[in-house]
């Protein structure tokens, strides 16, 4: 990497403190249903949701060729663009967790890039059809299709072994979640640390570092699995908490539906090469597990909150990373500059602020009354 400019040395560095972000963002999408039903630790939960995390990293690249290629210009983006579309992202990231909203790490990623390049390359720089059949599409579809099966799943579960003794039919699905949620991490790293690989594989075509069409080298595989791994591994509790308790009441038939019916979706997508959002697939599953048992266990003014938080995530994130594209490029440098130092300002009050009312592995499963939640963040009630 000695040979790259200081601005992409910036740019890769950028590209996976996002992988970070996403990591602790979608911790919840792999492990909330098992630490909600008891069948993992929260603390060991973590820790095999990372190491699962990072090795999903090598298993599939068609997705970061789908980002590196096909949803945005490669000649178009410049490194100035695409570091503008990732603060974008995180920002919006860091936003919906300090809310403990479980939205789209990859569609704030999609909605940065192409705010950034619209405005920065012009509308020609993003492929809109591509953007269409690779993004939209499976994001109205994968939710819908996890729910019905994590719906018919639950059912089954609770139908089959409903003459059985309630004790080992908990025991045994715990023990069956230590699996399923497992795979839900290795299908994550799959899906999700692809979408890293990507954007700096589009950063290196850009500057002719790599040719066009390029998979990603070896050693951007193994960054992005660490970055995601380490994010993963950090925790992000208030999005668990949100995912494994507030939605829906849990047990472990159906959190074990939950998962084997996301990682069923996720992994299908990833040989496809579509770049869908693992929290939508989650979510949709969890959401199917209430209606399969007891409609009156899904709390709808939660799911409600969701639904608004996925509408706004990709022109949110698009108009974040638009703004930042206007300053980066026609500022240079300087515009790099202030964008980055403006990015870090937020991201530090977002933590700051998410110290008055702190969600740990020790309390991720109590559930504060709405005053405490809303002190937290500094509103009110009425």
């Amino acid at each position: 990497m000695a040979h790259f400019s200081l601005l992409v040395i910036v740019v890769i560095t950028t590209a996976l403190a996002f992988d970070f972000t996403n990591g602790f963002h979608d911790t919840a999408n792999a492990m909330a249903t098992s630490i909600a039903t008891g069948a993992l630790r929260p603390t060991v939960a973590v820790l095999i949701s990372g190491v699962l995390n990072l090795a999903g990293a090598f298993l599939s690249t068609k997705v970061a060729t789908t980002i590196s290629s096909g949803i945005v210009n490669d000649r178009l983006a410049t490194p100035s663009i695409i570091f503008a579309g990732l603060v974008g992202a995180i920002l919006w990231n860091l936003a919906t967790w300090l809310l403990g909203l479980p939205s789209s790490s990859s569609h704030a990623l999609f909605g940065g890039l192409i705010g950034a390049v619209w405005v920065g390359a012009g509308i020609n720089g993003v492929h809109f059809d591509q953007v269409v059949s690779k993004i939209l599409l499976p994001a109205a579809s994968s939710p819908i299709i996890a729910g019905i099966a994590a719906m018919i799943a639950t059912y089954l579960a609770y139908r089959i072994t409903r003459q059985a003794q309630e004790r080992p039919v908990t025991r045994g699905f715990r023990h069956g979640q230590t699996i399923s949620a497992s795979l839900v991490s290795l299908a994550h790293g799959t899906n999700d640390a692809q979408k890293t690989m990507g954007v700096i594989t589009l950063t290196l075509i850009s500057t002719r570092a790599l040719a066009p069409g390029s998979a990603p080298p070896y050693w951007v595989i193994a960054c992005a699995g660490l970055a995601i791994g380490l994010g993963t591994y950090a925790g992000g509790w208030r999005i668990i908490r949100t995912m494994g308790n507030r939605l829906t009441d849990i047990a472990p038939p159906q959190g074990f539906a939950a998962e084997t019916s996301s990682t069923a979706v996720i992994l299908s997508s990833a040989n496809l090469g579509f770049a869908l959002s693992t929290t939508h697939v989650v979510a949709g599953s969890v959401l199917g597990t209430g209606l399969g048992h007891h409609l009156a266990h899904v709390r709808w003014s939660v799911a409600a909150q969701m639904a608004l938080a996925w509408l706004l995530t990709l022109p949110a994130a698009a108009t974040i990373g638009a703004v930042s594209a206007t300053v980066a490029v026609h500022g240079g440098t300087l515009g790099v500059v202030v964008i980055g130092l403006i990015a870090l300002a937020m991201a530090v009050t977002a933590y700051t602020i998410s110290r008055r009312q702190p969600v740990t592995a020790n309390n991720v499963n109590d559930i504060p009354p709405p005053q405490e939640r809303h002190a937290a963040l500094g509103t009110t009630t009425t």
